[in-house]
C-alpha cells in the first residue's frame, strides 16, 4: 500500500511539473537580442541613469518594443509605473571631523568615506559622539542583540558599525546562517535598525573581504547622483541624517583617535557579551548636496493567462534597465557607464521572453498570466522594485512567483545556471525539472557569504513574501577553448562592475543569452501551470517576513 501511495504521488508531482519536454529556441531571435543590448548600452542612452534623458530614453524604447511585440500594457492602459525620487549629490569637498583625546582628524570624501543623507535636504549638520556597535544586530531569533543599554544611548549618535554577520562558531555552526549571509548582515538592514534606534548617523566599515568588492565600486557609486523614493508628508519611516561607508584604513585611524583597536573591538563583536563602546570621539559632519526632484518610471507589460480561473494570478519577470549614467571619467576620459552587461543583457533577455510569451496562440499559452517589470532606479538602492513591492499593480498574494535577471550570459554556452534562493522554496522543484530536461545543472549560490540574495530586484518581493530567484549563469562553458571567456568572468567585479568598461563588443555570444532566456521561459511556465503557488520551505526566513520587520501579503 506504501508503495502504491509514494507511486500515485510521484505521479501527481510528475504531472504538475509537466513531464513533456518544450524546447523554446527557435522562437528566440538572436538578431533582435543583439540589437537590443546594442542599442541600450550605446553612449546614446548616456549610462541610463534615473530621471536622465537617457534613462527616460530606455523606459521608451523598452515600452516600444512591449508594444511592438503584442503586449499589453501592464498599468492600465500605460507601460509606465511613474515613480518620484529625490536625488542628492554631495559635495565632494566635504571633510568628515573627528575629535577626540589623541587630536584631531579630517577625513576625506571618496578616499577615506562617503556619506549620504535620508533627511532628503540640502544641507545637513550633524555633530554627535561615536558609539561603536558591533555588527549592529537585535535579533531575538538569533537570541543576539548589539544593542544592549539605555535607549538614550544610541539616540542622536554617530554609530560605528561591521557589515555581514557574526561568524558561526563549533558550538553554532548555523548561527546567523553558518556561511550564507542573512538579511542582518546586510548594509541595508544596518541602516535601518540604527535609524529605528533614533541615531544621528552610521559609519559602516568597508572591507574588500565582507563586501565582495573594492573600495572602487563604493566610490563609483556614490560619486555622483544618489536617489531615493521620494518621502510623502505622511511617511513616518524612521532614517538617518548621515549614512556613510569609510575604509578600513579610515576606521582604524578614527578608533585610534580613541586609543582603540579596531581588530580588537571586531575580535570582542562575534560574542553574545558585546556591549557597545563609547568612544568618547566626537564626529563633526557638515553635509551640503545638490538636490533636484526626478521621475523615472517602471517599465511594465502583461500577457493574459490561458486558464480563466488562474489567469488572476501571475509570475513575474523582471530586469533593472538603469545603470549609473555619466561619472567619473576613467584615464582615457571615458565617463558613460554603459552597463551593458549590468544590465541591458538582462532587459534584452526578459524583452526576448516577453516577445515569445504575446506571440503564442492564446491556447497554448501559459494558465497564469506573465507579468513583465523592468524597475528604475535598481543600482540606487533597488528602488524601483521596492516601490513596486509598495504599490504593485498585480496582487502580491496572487503573484505566484518573481524571476529575476541581472547579468545574462554573453561569453559562450554553458551547462550550469544559478538559481539564487530557489532552494529557500518550492520553486526549485521546477527548477530542477526544466534543467533535467535539457540536461543542465543547477547550483545555488556559490558565495553565500556575499548576501548575493540581497543584491538585486528579486529581493522586494521575498521581502513580501513572495518566491522569488535572481536566475543567471554559470561558469561551466561547453566550449572550453575559448578561455578568454572564464578569464573576462573571473575579471568582472574587479574591472567591469559599475565600471565605464562595461560595454558591448560584438563578439558577444548571442546563443549564450538565447540559451539563458529560453530556459529562465521554461520554468517560469512550469509555474505559471502548476496547479498550485510556490511557497517558502518552513523554516526559511523569509517565510516569516515579519520576524525581519518586513510587512507581507497574506497567500492563498
Amino acid at each position: 500500500m506504501m508503495k502504491r501511495i509514494l507511486a500515485l504521488l510521484s505521479l501527481a508531482l510528475l504531472l504538475a511539473i509537466g513531464t513533456a519536454a518544450q524546447d523554446y529556441t527557435s522562437q528566440f531571435s538572436e538578431a533582435a537580442m543583439r540589437e537590443r543590448v546594442k542599442t541600450l548600452s550605446s553612449d546614446a542612452f548616456a549610462g541610463r541613469g534615473p530621471g536622465t534623458p537617457g534613462g527616460q530614453k530606455a523606459a521608451e524604447y523598452i515600452a516600444a518594443q512591449m508594444r511592438a511585440a503584442g503586449v499589453q500594457p501592464g498599468n492600465g492602459r500605460s507601460y509606465f509605473q511613474p515613480i518620484d525620487f529625490i536625488a542628492m549629490k554631495a559635495d565632494p569637498n566635504t571633510t568628515l571631523h573627528v575629535s577626540g583625546k589623541n587630536g584631531t582628524e579630517d577625513y576625506r570624501f571618496l578616499d577615506d568615506f562617503v556619506a549620504a543623507t535620508g533627511a532628503q535636504k540640502a544641507s545637513v549638520k550633524t555633530r554627535a559622539e561615536l558609539v561603536f556597535v558591533g555588527y549592529g544586530i537585535d535579533s531575538p531569533l538569533f537570541n543576539w542583540n548589539d544593542y544592549k543599554g539605555n535607549a538614550a544611548d544610541f539616540r542622536g549618535k554617530y554609530l560605528m558599525i561591521l557589515v555581514n554577520d557574526p561568524p558561526a562558531t563549533e558550538k553554532e555552526p548555523r548561527l546567523f546562517g553558518g556561511d550564507a549571509l542573512t538579511y542582518f548582515g546586510r548594509w541595508t538592514y544596518k541602516y535601518e535598525e540604527a535609524a529605528r534606534r533614533g541615531a544621528a548617523g552610521v559609519i559602516l566599515v568597508h572591507t574588500d573581504t565582507s563586501a565582495g568588492y573594492g573600495w572602487n565600486v563604493i566610490r563609483s557609486s556614490n560619486g555622483s547622483w544618489r536617489y531615493e523614493i521620494l518621502r510623502s508628508r505622511s511617511d513616518k519611516t524612521p532614517f538617518l541624517n548621515v549614512r556613510a561607508w569609510a575604509t578600513e584604513n579610515a576606521a582604524q585611524k578614527i578608533l585610534a583617535q580613541a586609543g582603540l583597536d579596531l581588530n580588537e573591538l571586531a575580535k570582542a563583536a562575534r560574542t553574545r557579551d558585546f556591549k557597545p563602546v563609547k568612544t568618547g570621539l566626537t564626529v563633526s559632519l557638515d553635509l551640503e548636496s545638490e538636490t533636484k526632484q526626478i521621475s523615472s518610471p517602471n517599465v511594465v507589460g502583461k500577457v493574459a493567462g490561458s486558464d480563466p480561473k488562474l489567469r488572476s494570478e501571475y509570475v513575474v519577470y523582471s530586469a533593472h534597465y538603469d545603470h549609473l549614467g555619466i561619472g567619473e571619467p576613467n584615464k582615457d576620459g571615458d565617463k558613460i557607464y554603459n552597463g551593458a552587461y549590468d544590465n541591458a543583457s538582462g532587459v534584452s533577455a526578459v524583452l526576448g521572453i516577453a516577445d515569445v510569451v504575446a506571440k503564442m496562440p492564446v491556447s497554448r499559452r501559459p494558465k497564469r498570466s506573465i507579468f513583465f517589470l523592468f524597475p528604475a532606479a535598481e543600482e540606487q538602492g533597488l528602488l524601483g522594485a521596492e516601490y513596486y513591492a509598495r504599490h504593485p499593480l498585480v496582487p502580491l498574494a496572487r503573484t505566484a512567483a518573481n524571476i529575476n535577471l541581472d547579468g545574462v550570459n554573453f561569453v559562450g554556452k554553458v551547462s550550469d545556471f544559478i538559481a539564487l534562493g530557489a532552494n529557500r522554496s518550492s520553486m526549485i522543484g521546477y527548477i530542477e525539472s526544466a534543467a533535467k530536461e535539457r540536461k543542465y545543472t543547477i547550483k545555488d549560490d556559490p558565495d553565500p557569504g556575499q548576501g548575493f540574495f540581497f543584491r538585486s530586484d528579486h529581493f522586494p518581493f521575498a521581502k513580501a513574501g513572495v518566491p522569488a530567484v535572481n536566475f543567471s549563469h554559470g561558469s561551466d562553458f561547453i566550449d572550453k577553448s575559448n578561455k578568454d571567456a572564464a578569464k573576462f568572468l573571473f575579471e568582472y567585479t574587479e574591472k567591469y562592475y559599475h565600471q565605464v568598461g562595461d560595454e558591448y563588443h560584438d563578439w558577444w555570444d548571442m546563443s549564450a543569452m538565447v540559451q539563458e532566456a529560453e530556459f529562465a521561459l521554461s520554468f517560469g511556465i512550469k509555474i505559471a501551470n502548476a496547479p498550485t503557488m510556490p511557497r517558502y520551505n518552513e523554516q526559511d526566513e523569509f517565510a516569516r517576513p515579519d520576524a525581519l520587520r518586513f510587512k507581507t501579503a497574506k497567500r492563498k
